[in-house]
């Protein structure tokens, strides 16, 4: 083979290495972390506002390890420090993939204890705390509840679609602290989702 000839095929074999990494480098950040048989892009954007997937957490129910969902933490920089994920004005989304049918009564009562049990003060956001409830549907296995947090509202979505945006910056630490509080609903979940 002569030099030229030799040449050009290490120029093809270097261009199809390439495109074969440039590919598996999509697939890759296509789907950064699976938990219990569910994927999550390493990124997302919330409101124009690029950021990273943090952790994943599995929520279980009852002593028999009921499996619920999915959880997902994406905030702008990665973090395990719980009190300045709560604290911090940037946005941040909240994805959980429901692996089982759960009820919008069973929600509802859900969020409501989890409300009380790690926010530090539920008489001040009584009204978002209702309007939060009253958005709530039955949800089947695959379905995904999405919270994204931004400037002081938390937008509520439900497969994609909007249904709400409740404003308040202490209901949005309430929210936040549901999975990073005292009392969350599994601790394996919260160090989950912080990375650990």
């Amino acid at each position: 083979m002569s030099s030229k000839a030799m040449i050009r095929a290490l120029n093809r074999w270097f261009l199809s290495a390439s495109i074969v990494s440039m590919t598996l480098g999509a697939v890759s950040s296509a789907h950064g972390a699976t938990l219990a048989g569910v994927s999550f892009p390493d990124r997302a954007t919330v409101r124009g506002r690029a950021a990273v997937l943090n952790g994943l957490g599995l929520r279980t129910a009852t002593v028999l390890k009921v499996k619920v969902y999915v959880i997902g933490l994406y905030l702008e920089n990665r973090s395990s420090d719980l009190q300045a994920i709560i604290a911090s004005s940037d946005h941040k989304r909240i994805v959980m993939q429901f692996v089982r049918d759960v009820s919008a009564g069973k929600l509802r009562g859900g969020w409501t204890a989890a409300f009380r049990d790690n926010a530090t003060d539920v008489t001040g956001i009584q009204h978002q705390m209702t309007q939060f409830n009253a958005g709530m549907r039955d949800v089947k296995a695959g379905d995904r509840i999405a919270l994204e947090l931004s400037g002081d509202t938390v937008d509520v979505l439900i497969n994609d679609s909007n249904i709400d945006s409740i404003s308040g910056t202490t209901f949005q630490q309430a929210v936040l602290s549901i999975w990073l509080g005292p009392e969350p609903p599994n601790a394996a979940l919260r160090r989950g989702i912080l990375g650990r």
